[in-house]
């Protein structure tokens, strides 16, 4: 999708002291990805790869897990933010690297979005222990952790951020494992961006392993929400994505939205807010009423129009995380796409989905009022 093949690679909390730790930081990549919510084709999404590096599926080194505690410098929790700010991003780990060689000026413009709460990406690698340490960690900073589940099969459409379970059995596992590490703690989870929209374009997830999808995406809304400090939003595309909302409402009572807190948009795309606060509000109403969340991350400057969603230039950062947004139904504006990180080669040589990318990040950054 966008770039969401967000095989991102997995920032990791803190490593584990002993073997287990050194086992899990070799092992560790970060997820993001896909193409239909936020980076892909028009109208797709735009998420982090699956794996550290970015491609399908592929396994990339961008973010491994966590060194020595305090890394990144000092991010505390916002004052009054709901959410948790995590030492180990990208963005963190680059903005630290950035003061080590003296560029004090670029530290400072990247500190606009490592301080900032943004989304942990979970793939098909050391998910479960991954969503248990960041959990805990926030759980421990009296913060909420955001998390974005992204394993389902056929994920992407085989494009930028393809891979996923290899089959129906192991993606159950793989989210009870998930459900079950996030025990009692605080958690906010966008379940599988664009797999929902897919079933509805010309992605080929038809017939037999669309209605397989929709049964996976109801049992893992079901077992993420027998914990009960799990809030679980469905992703549904963004208003660049053409939909018909009472065909995508469809499709969403298929993926178990009844049982979810509600749905996600503009995952990794650049749509403005006013866009998808009405996009939202009409979905809501073709749901009776549900909920939703906005990406948020590089909305500033909104969408550059035509097929402009793989890394378009001139993008800004958007009104940052909180959940107090005023707008009726909107329960948050999060950064689930982690700003400065690819959405794609896209044709041009740039870095693979999910790698950090300093001179976008920096743009970004910049041109954010």
């Amino acid at each position: 999708m966008h770039g969401l093949g967000r095989a991102r690679t997995l920032r990791w909390g803190r490593a584990s002291r002993g073997a287990l730790g050194a086992a899990l930081v070799a092992a560790l990549v970060a997820v993001s990805g896909c193409s239909g919510s936020g980076g892909g084709r028009p109208g797709a999404a735009s998420t982090p790869s699956t794996t550290a590096g970015g491609a399908a599926g592929a396994t990339g080194a961008t973010g491994t897990a966590a060194g020595p505690a305090g890394g990144a410098g000092a991010l505390a929790q916002l004052p009054g933010q709901a959410f948790y700010v995590s030492d180990q991003t990208n963005a963190a780990r680059q903005m630290t690297a950035l003061r080590g060689q003296g560029r004090t000026a670029e530290a400072e413009t990247l500190r606009r979005i490592a301080a900032q709460p943004s989304s942990q990406w979970l793939g098909e690698q050391g998910a479960k222990q991954i969503a248990e340490q960041v959990s805990r960690r926030a759980a421990a900073a009296g913060r909420t952790a955001v998390f974005v589940a992204y394993d389902i099969p056929h994920r992407d459409c085989g494009q930028y951020s393809a891979g996923g379970a290899p089959d129906a059995a192991s993606y159950r596992a793989w989210i009870t494992d998930v459900a079950q590490a996030l025990g009692d703690r605080p958690a906010w989870v966008v379940l599988e961006p664009d797999a929902v929209a897919h079933t509805l374009d010309t992605c080929g997830i038809k017939g037999d392993l669309a209605a397989e999808r929709y049964g996976l995406l109801a049992f893992a809304v079901q077992e993420l929400k027998k914990r009960q400090n799990v809030r679980v939003y469905l992703d549904a595309g963004n208003p660049g994505w053409a939909q018909d909302p009472d065909e995508l409402a469809a499709a969403l009572r298929k993926a178990g939205i009844a049982a979810a807190d509600g749905f996600a948009v503009n995952v990794a795309n650049f749509y403005d807010t006013d866009r998808n606060a009405a996009y939202g509000a009409r979905l809501s109403a073709a749901l009776g009423g549900k909920n939703f969340v906005i990406d948020t991350s590089r909305s500033g400057n909104g969408a550059l129009g035509g097929d402009s969603w793989c890394n378009p230039p001139g993008r800004a950062l958007g009104e940052g995380p909180t959940a107090d947004t005023g707008r009726p139904g909107v329960d948050a504006y999060l950064w689930i796409k982690n700003p400065g990180e690819s959405d794609g080669d896209c044709g041009r040589g740039e870095p693979r989905a999910g790698e950090f990318w300093l001179p976008y990040a920096l743009g970004l950054a910049q041109a954010a009022r």
